[in-house]
């Protein structure tokens, strides 16, 4: 399984079940193309750069704290969760944009920032259901894996349980895959 870098305490809101969107654009490294799903099932693999208290809603923003806390020793990494992608949709209004908030943890103005990053490309709303790994997986880090881009190349099989109920899990997607439905 391959894994997706992503903030820290992203991955730590989508293990809770608080966040079930990713708004992706693509890194620098990715600036022409844009972000894209090269895989339907990857391990999320939390990164600490970028993270600010100051791009994450206020009811989340104090959880960065507990993540910078919990984060592995230099030169290593601990994957604690995968992800598997529902759905995928291109998005270039603001105001559908708005209207998912409350499904991850980012604030408008920071969604907005990106948004305006690379403004002729459109935003990658991805929704995700997420697992819960039976065991972490550590790593140690590679060179090769540093700086913006979203995929890392790994070769691991990983198991876990949903961070949802189905019944949960299927009301939640159905809201954002309404939203998806009307926007462009």
């Amino acid at each position: 399984m391959q894994a997706l870098k992503e903030w820290a305490v992203v991955c730590r809101a989508l293990e809770e079940g608080r966040q079930i969107v990713l708004l992706r654009k693509g890194g620098i490294l990715e600036y022409r193309q844009g972000f894209e799903i090269k895989h339907d099932k990857f391990l999320l693999f939390p990164t600490f750069e970028h993270q600010s208290k100051d791009h994450l809603q206020h009811d989340y923003a104090e959880k960065l704290d507990e993540v910078l806390k919990d984060q592995p020793a230099e030169g290593s990494n601990k994957m604690t969760a995968y992800a598997q992608v529902v759905e995928v949709k291109e998005i270039t209004d603001r105001a559908a944009l708005k209207s998912l908030e409350k499904y991850h943890v980012w604030n408008e103005s920071y969604v907005n920032a990106r948004m305006d990053y690379n403004p002729k490309k459109p935003m990658s709303v991805i929704l995700l259901r997420v697992f819960k790994l039976d065991k972490p997986v550590m790593v140690d880090d590679k060179p090769e894996w540093a700086g913006c881009k979203s995929w890392i190349p790994l070769d691991i099989e990983a198991d876990g349980k949903p961070v949802m109920s189905d019944l949960q899990f299927n009301k939640i997607s159905s809201e954002v895959k309404g939203v998806l439905s009307i926007a462009a």
